[in-house]
């Protein structure tokens, strides 16, 4: 595949490049009111996720409003959960909610898996081929998974929460239901990614949200070993790996077969240096709050960042961008790593 812009391929594949390349988790979202005018004239956001036009024009929305340096397919992580037969509601102003949560061993037994499951996501496979045709080759599109573990909290808690006390009750009261909801998950991620590949993902990158509220012991054992197990089953296309509040296990995540490690805003660009090498392409980290600051601190903070990295850097923030982030400042970022020279 030739881009008219392969910034992004190269630099994740290690290569060196003029400027670090720069794009957005959550950039087609509610910071762009194309975006938003969309988004209301539709039931829901389950309705646009499940649109492949839709989720094409929106996924190249911020190719056009911010000249990014990559596409992300617009979708959601809980999608694999539904293949698999546990269906999620999107509450407005609220997030994801499960009607019928995994409980027990027959729980899981009766989820479908793998190839099987990967099948009954044809909708996103079909928004990944309308957005490459309507990129066409302007920029690479990323494609995406929940990790193993950020599935898996969900699907026992039933939405979101600021401990998943219930899923790491889960870990410590059933483990062996808990890795066979985690074997399971895993063959239906390799399965889902290997399909994003054939029909047009570019890279591929695993978001692992709630990797933070594990122990070390616990992430290594119910987490890691599974993305383990993912990355190295890729090998179409080049992979990410962004785990939230990981910090603790950087030097365990240095030994992950893929290519970029994504980082959140409280791991310091030395302490990631010397976790995983001066060599190892890294993806992150600013602060999503700087955004709301004047465009000088924006400049001076995303310059400082870069500088501090060393170079192997993709430029992102250290977590998806808030939706009332304002759009000047969104646009203060990307323009000052576009005018950034090595």
């Amino acid at each position: 595949m030739k881009w008219k812009n392969d910034l992004f391929i190269r630099a994740a594949k290690g290569e060196k490049t003029e400027r670090p390349p720069v794009w957005l988790m959550r950039q087609a979202g509610r910071i762009l009111p194309q975006y938003r005018a969309i988004r209301s004239s539709l039931s829901g956001f389950k309705e646009l996720v499940e649109t492949p036009d839709l989720a094409a024009e929106v996924t190249i929305q911020p190719v056009d409003e911010l000249d990014v340096d990559a596409a992300i397919i617009f979708s959601d992580i809980l999608v694999i959960p539904e293949a698999m037969g546990l269906t999620y509601e999107m509450v407005e102003k609220k997030g994801p909610w499960f009607p019928k949560t995994i409980q027990t061993q027959k729980d899981v037994e009766q989820l479908i898996s793998g190839e099987k499951a990967a099948a009954e996501l044809e909708y996103v496979y079909r928004a990944l081929e309308a957005t490459k045709k309507g990129l066409d080759g302007r920029v690479p599109l990323i494609g995406f998974s929940g990790a193993p573990w950020t599935l898996l909290a969900y699907m026992i808690e039933g939405s979101g929460s600021k401990t998943f006390s219930k899923a790491k009750k889960f870990l410590y009261t059933q483990p062996k239901e808990a890795h066979m909801l985690l074997e399971k998950l895993t063959e239906t991620i390799i399965a889902y990614l290997k399909q994003k590949a054939k029909h047009g993902a570019d890279l591929l990158q695993i978001f692992d949200s709630w990797a933070g509220i594990l122990s070390p012991e616990q992430y290594k054992e119910f987490s890691l070993s599974y993305i383990h197990k993912i990355v190295n089953a890729i090998n179409e296309v080049p992979t990410t790996v962004f785990a939230k509040g990981a910090w603790f296990a950087l030097d365990e995540m240095s030994d992950l077969n893929c290519n970029v490690i994504g980082l959140d805003w409280n791991t310091s660009p030395d302490f990631a240096r010397n976790a995983l090498g001066k060599d190892r392409v890294v993806q992150g980290n600013l602060d999503p709050c700087v955004l709301y600051s004047e465009p000088e601190v924006i400049k001076e903070k995303t310059i400082k960042m870069i500088n501090d990295f060393g170079g192997n850097h993709i430029v992102n923030l250290g977590h998806g961008v808030y939706p009332d982030t304002p759009l000047d400042g969104v646009k203060a970022f990307v323009n000052t790593v576009k005018n950034y020279k090595y």
